[in-house]
Parts: structure tokens; C-alpha cells; sequence
């Protein structure tokens, strides 16, 4: 596609801790140029934020204004700094991401979350909504069961950060189901612990006896009626709705999302976490049902570009074309 000389854009990237994406991302949400590269994850921050310079160049055209970061971590977009974050990435907790990323590429910088950024395209007016602008914005819970459990919440349309970040970190709410066992952030007893997908495998391990090297297998085992296996999916499902269930309850939520990679082994695992959040809610929200995320694969850098029109911007020293 050709980008137009000097047409209004920004620039989003999505930092994950194996590929960073990058997209020049027009004034009407048109992705006019993309790229991407491996996460240089155990080289340390600062080879980190060279890779995201890196990627700014190669999408940048005249007229791109600003660079919006979907990144990896507990990110406080006040402050633009990576607050805590695990291994995946090493050192990245305490890096100063925007004035890093502003500071190499010359262009003004916002940052968040990478969940929370794409959460952010949930908020969208649904098609045959109320766009009376009288009306508040949902208030919506969005769930990233993967190989942690991440999440954000909105109310009334406005994504929450909270202090440092943290707000939307639904995988460190405490779980019953997982009593006892560690969780990633040291701590015991969280959703994490239990309902992400090397959580759910682990738990199988534990009952079986049995190795299994990714939840796929745990799955496909599940699927030839091995108990141990449907048992630690269900666990893990139940812990996921119940904790959504709760938390829809204290929010008087009217949408809740379910994402990331841990759904999609399918209907055994989707059935027990709807009946688990069902069986949570208080009556005037019972008609309330998890939904798939309506975002494609290119949710993650269209919401770190659109954080460029909602959260502070790092300014560099000096704007110009990024170096």
C-alpha cells in the first residue's frame, strides 16, 4: 500500500516476549505499512528499546506524529515505566519505556499494558448500540487466558490503570481452586496459579503422574476421555468463571470478554467456565454471557495507536523524524 506523503499517522507496536509488531496506522484506523521482529527477550531492556526504535523506522513515513506501546508487563502510562513484570522479558521491570523509546526515535511516546491497550478496542460501539453520547460506555471486564491470565476493566467506557498500572491484573485475584500452589509473582493461592494454560498442564502432571509439554496435548488427551486431563481443564475453566462471575457482580457489568489462547481448545473448556460464571451471578445480571473478543489479529497495534489519543505523551527533547 502506499502511504501518502505527510498524511496524518502514528505508529503502534505491540511488545510481546517473542515478537514486537509494529503498524503505520492512519487518522481513520487504516494500517498503511507493517512490520515486525523477534523480541530480543534475554538480552536485557535496553536491547529491548533498541529493538522498538528499530521497528519504529521501518514503518515510519513523513507525518507520523507519535508512537503508542502495547507492551509486555505492569505499565503505568502516567509515568510511561514498566512497574513489575515477570522473566518473559528480562530486566524489563523498572525500565522507563517512554522516555527510552522517545529519547531513540525522536517522536512523543504513550504506553500501556499490552492487554489493556487491546481491551481498549472492545469499547467500540456495538453494531444496533446507543450512540447517544448521553448514555455512559460499558462497563466491561476482558480476560487474556494464555500462558498467564491477563486482563483489564472499563467503567462507563473509560479503561481503569490504577495505581503503578495494575488495575485489570485479573490472573492475581485469589482462587480457592488453586489453594497452595505458587503463583509467577511470588505469591500463592492466585487465578494464575490455576487457570492459565501451563497451569492447567501442570495441574494434570500433578493428578496423572503423567507429562504433558503444552496444554494442547492436555486437550487432545481430554478428548480420548482420559479423566485427569478433562478434570484439570474443567478446574481450571471453574476458577476462570467464578473469579469472572465475581467480579462482574462488584462491577455491575454489562460485557465480559474472553480471550487469549486457553478458549480456543474448544467447547470443553468454554462449557465449564460459562456454567461456573453463570452460576455466580447476582439476578439482575444473569442474563450476561462471556463473549470471544471481536478484534482480529491486528487489535493489539490498533490499540497501541489509539493510545497515542488517550494517555499522556512522553515528549523527546527534540521531535523530528525518528534516527
Amino acid at each position: 500500500m502506499t502511504v501518502r506523503h505527510g498524511a496524518p499517522s502514528v505508529i503502534g507496536l505491540d511488545l510481546g516476549g517473542t515478537k514486537i509488531a509494529a503498524a503505520l496506522v492512519a487518522d481513520d484506523g487504516t494500517i498503511l505499512a507493517r512490520h515486525s521482529l523477534p523480541t530480543p527477550a534475554t538480552a536485557g531492556a535496553e536491547a529491548v528499546l533498541d529493538a522498538l526504535a528499530q521497528e519504529v523506522r521501518a514503518v515510519w513515513a513523513p507525518g507520523a506524529t507519535a508512537i503508542g506501546v502495547a507492551a509486555a508487563g505492569v505499565v503505568d502510562p502516567v509515568t510511561g515505566t514498566v512497574t513489575s513484570a515477570t522473566d518473559t522479558i528480562r530486566g524489563w521491570a523498572g525500565t522507563a519505556l517512554a522516555d527510552g523509546l522517545a529519547a531513540r526515535t525522536g517522536l512523543p511516546v504513550a504506553c500501556d499494558n499490552d492487554v489493556r491497550a487491546t481491551a481498549a478496542t472492545e469499547l467500540a460501539p456495538l453494531p444496533g448500540g446507543h450512540p447517544d453520547g448521553d448514555r455512559p460506555g460499558p462497563t466491561m471486564i476482558y480476560a487474556a487466558v494464555g500462558t498467564g491470565v491477563g486482563g483489564a476493566v472499563a467503567v462507563d467506557g473509560r479503561m481503569l490503570s490504577g495505581a503503578a498500572g495494575v488495575a485489570g491484573h485479573l490472573g492475581h485475584l485469589p482462587s480457592p481452586e488453586a489453594d497452595g500452589l505458587p503463583c509467577t509473582c511470588g505469591a500463592t493461592g492466585h487465578l494464575e496459579a490455576i487457570g492459565s494454560g501451563p497451569a492447567i498442564t501442570a495441574q494434570y502432571t500433578r493428578t496423572s503422574g503423567l507429562s504433558a509439554e503444552r496444554l494442547e496435548r492436555v486437550a487432545a488427551r481430554a478428548a480420548d476421555g482420559d479423566p485427569h486431563a478433562t478434570a484439570a481443564i474443567a478446574l481450571g475453566a471453574r476458577a476462570v468463571g467464578r473469579a469472572l462471575g465475581g467480579l462482574a457482580n462488584a462491577l455491575g457489568a454489562d460485557r465480559v470478554v474472553v480471550g487469549g489462547g486457553v478458549p480456543r481448545i474448544g467447547a470443553r473448556y468454554l462449557d465449564a467456565l460459562n456454567e461456573a460464571f453463570t452460576a455466580e451471578l447476582m439476578r439482575p445480571l444473569r442474563h450476561l454471557r462471556p463473549v470471544p473478543p471481536r478484534g482480529g489479529p491486528d487489535a493489539a497495534v490498533l490499540g497501541a495507536a489509539a493510545l497515542t489519543r488517550t494517555l499522556p505523551l512522553h515528549h523527546p527533547r527534540t521531535i523530528g523524524a525518528p534516527r
